[in-house]
């Protein structure tokens, strides 16, 4: 590994994703080109492979240099299907090693960084053993399933010194850095309240029905991992794990982290005083689900309030849009999602601040990958668009709203001890509790 970063001090001009390999054409930039030596090559694996975790394969795979060379997924089933679609793509798969237990892939060493696209309860396990393994890591969001998860994880990156990069590809899209530019050059005046959005009509929970066998080809015990042992359910399983609190935190921190985090970019915030989550099973009380189909949080800092607005099954969200962000100032409201943002002027505003709308124009997540692959060559850890220090600081703002819900109560965060007043509250939620012989580590 160290042969190959020393080849890689040219590739430190493009950390940071404001000078992406996509967008040269350049010598000066051959480490993105085809002809590269094979000692120069970076090695991947991917732990889950189901969802998000093939997206973020497929990023990197477009990236010269980068190879495929693990793959591990609990679903044989779903593995089988990936190395189908490289064979049509006629990619050579015979080269990739294939696992069950993602302990056994950290063990190969010919592997430099690892991508995790496992439910949210494997985030924190993976992310730290992939470190103390030497690994760098991509690791999907939420990165942490508590609040404690995510300290520790933010820990280990510091420990260890890997590059750790959290999948908030938005934060690498350039219409939502402009908006943040926009919202910081004070043009919209006083910030009073951002509002966050998230209705999502095509999700739903799973039907109710009955606990069976898990399907030919899955180790489902080792899907549960860490949490609590249970009859498998069709209705838990891959994509709904999202709507139970074991694995998940539902639609709060399934695109909350994605929204609330540029809420709190466009305000530098840092977290709330105080946080209040109203909301319940309203839409679909017969359906199979432990997390809000309906909530609304209350987040108070000292300058602004924050609202989170969420609803399951329908899509006419504020504005007519069905997710985003509003920053509402005394001289003009600021709305950004990811078709663009435009800036609706305060009718008796003697500024003049309208905007032309600003239409999504990239791939944010090819060059959030793009920017993950330039900092592991570079090293400069400042470089990456979003550390995992970033996304545990929104997944942990994430987790105080569910808290808050979960517990019927309004919570104030005592920042000084890293915990909420209310001691019952810190003792049944701060802290995931860990099964069948799991450990989350104490870096």
């Amino acid at each position: 590994m160290d042969s190959r970063r020393q080849f890689l001090i040219k590739a430190s001009l493009l950390a940071g994703g404001g000078i992406l390999a996509s967008t040269i054409n350049s010598p000066a930039f051959a480490i993105f080109d085809q002809r590269i030596m094979p000692s120069d090559q970076l090695n991947i694996g991917v732990i889950g492979v189901n969802g998000m975790g093939w997206s973020n394969v497929n990023a990197a795979l477009n990236i010269p240099g980068v190879n495929l060379i693990a793959i591990c997924d609990v679903d044989r089933n779903v593995i089988d299907g990936r190395l189908n679609e490289m064979s049509k793509r006629n990619i050579n798969t015979r080269k990739i090693t294939i696992y069950n237990d993602y302990r056994r892939l950290l063990e190969n060493k010919d592997i430099d960084a690892i991508i995790i696209g496992t439910p949210d309860h494997w985030h924190a396990l993976q992310m730290i053993h992939a470190c103390q393994a030497g690994k760098d890591v991509y690791v999907e969001k939420p990165v942490g399933n508590s609040i404690v998860e995510c300290n520790r994880m933010v820990a280990a990156q510091v420990r260890y010194n890997k590059v750790v990069q959290a999948g908030q590809w938005q934060r690498s899209q350039q219409h939502f850095r402009n908006a943040v530019d926009f919202i910081h050059s004070g043009q919209l005046g006083n910030i009073r309240t951002v509002k966050v959005w998230c209705y999502q009509g095509w999700m739903k929970p799973g039907p109710v029905v009955p606990d069976s066998a898990a399907p030919a080809g899955v180790d489902y015990k080792q899907w549960l991992g860490p949490s609590a042992l249970v009859p498998f359910n069709s209705s838990r399983f891959h994509f709904n794990f999202r709507w139970f609190w074991d694995y998940a935190g539902g639609l709060m921190t399934d695109w909350g982290v994605h929204l609330i985090d540029y809420a709190l970019l466009g305000m530098k915030a840092d977290l709330p005083k105080s946080i209040v989550g109203l909301g319940g099973r309203f839409a679909y009380p017969d359906l199979y689900e432990e997390t809000p189909d309906t909530l609304t949080t209350l987040y108070e800092f000292d300058k602004f309030n924050m609202v989170w607005d969420s609803a399951m099954g329908i899509d006419n969200g504020s504005y007519n849009r069905d997710h985003g962000i509003a920053y509402i100032g005394n001289n003009g409201t600021l709305i950004l999602n990811r078709g663009g943002w435009e800036v609706i002027e305060e009718k008796k505003s003697t500024n003049k601040v309208l905007r032309p709308f600003e239409k999504a124009s990239d791939n944010g997540l090819q060059k959030h990958m793009e920017n993950f692959v330039a900092v592991i060559k570079s090293r400069k850890m400042e470089d990456l668009n979003c550390s995992i220090q970033a996304g545990a600081h929104v997944a942990t703002v994430a987790q105080m709203g569910n808290i808050s819900y979960r517990s019927g109560q309004k919570l104030i965060w005592d920042a000084n001890a890293g915990q909420f007043e209310d001691k019952k509250v810190n003792k049944l939620y701060l802290e995931k509790e860990y099964h069948n012989g799991y450990v989350l580590p104490k870096v």
